[in-house]
């Protein structure tokens, strides 16, 4: 597999730029139902997922500084002076713990010690951070439910929503999803495709196999099961390799695209982002 900016994944690289870097490869990726520089909503295009991009770098340089709740609130304030709608609130979420892990440490190891040294003061930044970004299809829950006033620290807010939330269930998981998609991008089935496909095709293995909690917020279960379904039918039609599989990649496209972007796998691309700059913070994205 040939990766643009190959040189760049090594250990000199900043939290900071392997975020940026992740975030630009998997916007410019041509994705079915996502924003792409081919692709745009009626209120988000591609530059603003480059703004976005932009905006998070210089603070999750400083993740281990601030923490992972100040670190999530600051990158979607940064955001938002440059962007009016929400573009990153999940991959702030994702890699915040990811960048504050310590340099000399590699990541499956030192996650769980970030994750649990989270606190209250985490979930606080964290519900004003969602509140500022106003994701679609939040709703209301019984207990911790970000329009109050939180009692308890981060992981367990998040162990209370994972079963609903995808991001949420990498904090309760130690970031299980997000680093066996990080081992596929440098696997033996993506070794023989080019980048875009490779993300490509890590995109839709996380479809088949888990539902997009944005889809699922939005149109329901019953829609978020058939994303997974059709993604899995395309995998088992050999894509990229077959004209069938295109064609059924192409049908997805139109059908997650056929009620404004309701069924925008979004919460996927934000976990495809995250074992980007896992692949690229453990070095495993080279030419």
């Amino acid at each position: 597999m040939s990766w643009p900016l190959a040189n760049l994944a090594d250990m000199r690289l900043s939290p900071g730029q392997r975020a940026m870097i992740a975030c630009t490869l998997e916007a410019t990726a041509r994705k079915p139902g996502n924003v792409h520089p081919g692709a745009s909503f009626a209120d988000l295009c591609y530059a603003d997922f480059l703004a976005g991009a932009a905006a998070i770098r210089p603070v999750l340089d400083r993740a281990g500084e601030l923490g992972v709740g100040r670190t999530v609130l600051e990158c979607v304030r940064e955001t938002r002076r440059l962007v009016p709608t929400n573009v990153n609130l999940g991959i702030a979420l994702l890699l915040a713990p990811l960048a504050a892990v310590p340099p000399d440490v590699r990541l499956r190891s030192g996650i769980g010690e970030v994750l649990n040294r989270l606190t209250v003061d985490d979930s606080r930044a964290v519900y004003e951070a969602i509140r500022l970004a106003s994701p679609g299809g939040l709703g209301r829950v019984a207990e911790q439910d970000v329009a109050d006033e939180p009692t308890e620290d981060l992981l367990a807010v998040m162990r209370r929503a994972a079963d609903r939330d995808l991001v949420a269930r990498q904090y309760a998981d130690n970031f299980e999803q997000v680093f066996w998609t990080a081992s596929r991008l440098s696997g033996p089935i993506a070794a023989h495709l080019e980048w875009e496909q490779a993300i490509g095709f890590c995109h839709l293995e996380l479809l088949a196999n888990y539902s997009d909690s944005f889809i699922a917020r939005k149109r329901g279960p019953a829609d978020a099961e058939e994303a997974a379904r059709r993604a899995a039918a395309i995998l088992a039609a050999e894509w990229p390799a077959t004209p069938d599989s295109h064609r059924l990649l192409s049908e997805f496209d139109t059908w997650l695209r056929a009620v404004g972007h309701e069924r925008n796998p979004g919460t996927t691309a934000d976990l495809v982002t995250a074992s980007l700059f896992v692949a690229l913070r453990e070095g495993t994205m080279t030419a």
